[in-house]
């Protein structure tokens, strides 16, 4: 067992409502190990709840906090509690069964035994860290976007906001392509690098750090023939522009980590680029975009989604 699973740990929490549940759920994710939420379905209030080493990236959870304030407008107060370490990697992998997400793809944790399930993609993750594993909402909806435009085999691919590298490592498996990652943070860099070298997939799998489009080395790769994106309903309204100027032609693009509510608004900001909606799919409070650039050039939407 490692240092970091012996380490003296605290559970972290807020309460906010559900719009709000997004932006806290990726500022605990800068500094937690494990990152879990859930809805009072009669109040209509979430709480969202991680695991950290005491002490440990205080100065980028603030940092983190702060912003998700301020995009949400809810200043939640941060609750602590100790966590005592004994038990805690057991419980963890206990949260963590075997995955079965759409037709193709399993992912499992490295203390599983036994043999994999014939005629998946099974994908092993190490479930002490507690993130990406393929439970949520978002995720599911990505990995089920990609089984119904694998056929367009496409050639080039991104997807920005890895986290673990699961939706990377899943695009590497199914289409057999090389795929570039990126990350705004450094710790979901050295997951998903670690994650891909355990599944055989590092000389599929480049991971850089990066912030978005804001890269050279991921405007340099493009145009795309298919870009992941799932992080926040505001980064990708904002990223809407970048996005349609590095999607080739026909292809497609695959967004999320948006509560059901949020869909419009970032289905808006795409479609002023240009983009079309081919479908949605809603997985829980959650939902997941898939859009295409057509293949012959239309004019843009304007503001009030007219072209």
């Amino acid at each position: 067992m490692s240092r970091r699973h012996i380490a003296r740990l605290e559970t972290i929490s807020v309460d906010v409502p559900e719009d709000a549940v997004s932006a806290y759920e990726a500022a605990f994710g800068v500094a937690c190990a494990t990152v879990g939420f859930f809805g009072d379905e009669a109040t209509g209030v979430w709480r969202v709840e991680g695991v950290k080493v005491a002490s440990a990236g205080e100065p980028e959870l603030q940092a983190a906090l702060a912003l998700a304030a301020s995009l949400t407008g809810v200043a939640a107060e941060l609750q602590r509690s100790e966590t005592p370490a004994s038990g805690w990697l057991a419980r963890s992998y206990a949260g963590f069964p075997e995955q079965f997400v759409g037709r193709y793809f399993a992912f499992r944790g490295e203390h599983l035994q036994g043999p994999r399930k014939a005629g998946r993609i099974t994908l092993t993750l190490d479930a002490g860290l507690a993130f990406g594993s393929g439970e949520h909402g978002s995720t599911r909806g990505c990995l089920r976007a990609l089984e119904r435009v694998a056929y367009r085999r496409p050639r080039r691919i991104a997807d920005i906001g890895t986290g673990s590298g699961v939706l990377a490592m899943a695009a590497a498996r199914l289409l057999r392509r090389s795929v570039l990652a990126t990350d705004i943070d450094p710790w979901s860099i050295r997951v998903a690098t670690t994650n891909a070298a355990t599944n055989g997939l590092q000389r599929l799998i480049r991971v850089r750090l990066a912030n978005g489009w804001k890269a050279p080395s991921l405007r340099r790769g493009g145009p795309y023939d298919l870009v992941f994106a799932n992080i926040l309903a505001r980064p990708l309204c904002a990223m809407a522009k970048d996005l349609a100027r590095h999607l080739a032609p026909g292809g497609t693009a695959i967004l999320a980590g948006l509560l059901t509510s949020q869909a419009r608004l970032v289905l808006a900001a795409h479609r002023r680029r240009g983009l079309v909606l081919e479908w949605m799919i809603r997985e829980g409070a959650w939902t997941t975009l898939v859009l295409r650039r057509p293949s012959t050039p239309t004019a843009p939407a304007n503001e009030n989604g007219r072209t």
